[in-house]
């Protein structure tokens, strides 16, 4: 790769991470859906039903990589 003149080595991306964004993709996918499914069929929604599915479809994939990172940390550590 070729950077303002210069060459650049670019690192392949782990394993992991690349599990890690197609989690993330489909969990967030699938937490949409429920949301929306939530809002237009439910009778009456209590107040933080929403506020609570969309908060999970943040947190899950952000703590998963949160342990990916910390797993990957540890094992290059001497």
């Amino acid at each position: 790769m070729t950077i303002n003149g210069m060459q650049t080595e670019r690192a392949p991306m782990p394993l992991w991470k690349r599990f890690w964004i197609l989690f993330t993709v489909i969990w967030v996918f699938v937490a949409l859906l429920d949301a929306l499914t939530t809002l237009a069929f439910a009778e009456e929604i209590p107040p933080d039903r929403v506020l609570t599915l969309l908060a999970v479809a943040v947190v899950v994939p952000a703590a998963l990589y949160a342990v990916g990172w910390l797993r990957d940390w540890l094992r290059r550590r001497p």
